[in-house]
């Protein structure tokens, strides 16, 4: 039996469109990918915690991570979305991170895209915006300042997996005992420590 038939006997048997529909169908995925789908840029800056990766789409900044590779960060991101990596488009942004591990600012002053979070967890990461450098909030008193005391393991867990730590500070957040709990980015506890000790908190 010719290869031929074999295959076309398979088509019919699993319902499979023929080999020139699913190469049609690649192409058009493919144009539209390279030609409409959104754009991730991204750059990365050396720090005195390691590597800072600083991802932002069309919105503003969407994914941070400390440490790492460039493989790993870009394959975070939105998997519709091209990824590039853009220096100048991220240049103001950078700008800013530079200035805070020179200890020359304190907050950042750059869009964020809080669309892919959470209802819960935004409002969590919205308020630990406003925790000022050199300072500390318990996760009980994050989850009061929400208006759900009886939050704190909730709160622990949106700030677990804030997309956008460091510019989203939630190393300023401490466990009721005052100890250190959680940071998922860079090398964990040693990065948080770090980082509130730089600011003054520790």
């Amino acid at each position: 039996m010719k290869d031929e038939h074999v295959l076309a006997l398979l088509l019919d048997a699993f319902e499979m469109p023929p080999p020139d529909a699913v190469a049609a169908s690649r192409r058009r995925v493919g144009a539209w990918f390279r030609e409409q789908a959104p754009l991730v840029r991204w750059d990365v800056i050396e720090t005195p915690v390691g590597l800072l990766y600083v991802a932002a789409n069309a919105h503003g900044v969407c994914r941070t991570t400390m440490g790492g590779t460039e493989a790993a960060f870009v394959a975070e991101q939105d998997p519709l979305a091209r990824t590039a990596r853009d220096p100048a488009s991220l240049a103001a942004i950078m700008a800013q991170l530079r200035e805070y591990f020179a200890g020359e600012r304190a907050t950042f002053d750059v869009p964020l895209d809080m669309a892919q979070m959470r209802p819960f967890q935004r409002r969590v990461l919205r308020e630990a915006l406003t925790i000022p450098a050199g300072t500390v909030q318990t996760y009980g008193q994050l989850a009061r300042a929400i208006g759900n005391p009886k939050a704190s393991r909730a709160v622990g867990t949106a700030l677990g997996s804030n997309p956008i730590p460091l510019i989203i500070p939630c190393h300023r957040v401490i466990g009721s005992d005052g100890k250190l709990h959680g940071y998922g980015t860079g090398d964990g506890l040693p990065t948080k420590r770090w980082l509130l000790q730089f600011e003054g908190a520790m």
